[in-house]
């Protein structure tokens, strides 16, 4: 599977690219999944529930599955997994957008605006290829993409990973 990743701090605009690019990705009959990092604890489930009421008495993963899809929820008893282990867990796709994970050895998109007041990533980070920004990014060696124009990161990202 091919993996691209979107890094950046919060509030650059990540999730709102991705969710731009995603549409854009399925209209040329790719098929794509995507992982987040989240840096809170998160639950995805609900007291009362009954899955919630499976994982509070102790199971190890919950299962849920209805007609239009189906979660697992796996409880992490250690450390948290490393993005390989995550991605081995997928089914195959033609491509992953990966939100967040930016220290793993992975190509990334930096989606970076100025304006947020935040130092670029890229200086430090070899793995990010490109920068997609809402201004001009200064003394970039990287390919600077326009961060509005969700269809040329697509374009740049698939002939970057050989998918055009």
């Amino acid at each position: 599977m091919k993996v691209l990743g979107l890094v950046g701090w919060s509030g650059a605009g990540k999730t709102t690219l991705l969710e731009r690019m995603l549409p854009l990705l399925r209209a040329r009959a790719l098929t794509v999944s995507t992982v987040k990092h989240a840096h809170q604890g998160f639950d995805l489930d609900r007291p009362g529930k009954d899955s919630y009421r499976h994982r509070a008495a102790g199971a190890h993963e919950v299962l849920v599955a209805g007609g239009a899809r189906w979660a697992l929820m796996h409880e992490a008893h250690g450390p948290e997994p490393t993005l390989p282990e995550l991605l081995a867990r997928l089914e195959p796709v033609d491509l992953v957008l990966v939100e967040g994970f930016k220290a793993h050895p992975y190509a990334k998109i930096e989606v970076y605006r100025p304006a947020l007041g935040k130092p670029p990533i890229w200086p430090d980070e070899a793995g990010i290829v490109a920068v997609a920004t809402d201004a001009p990014a200064p003394k970039c060696d990287r390919p600077v993409l326009v961060l509005n124009d969700a269809a040329a990161v697509v374009a740049w990202a698939l002939q970057f990973l050989g998918i055009a």
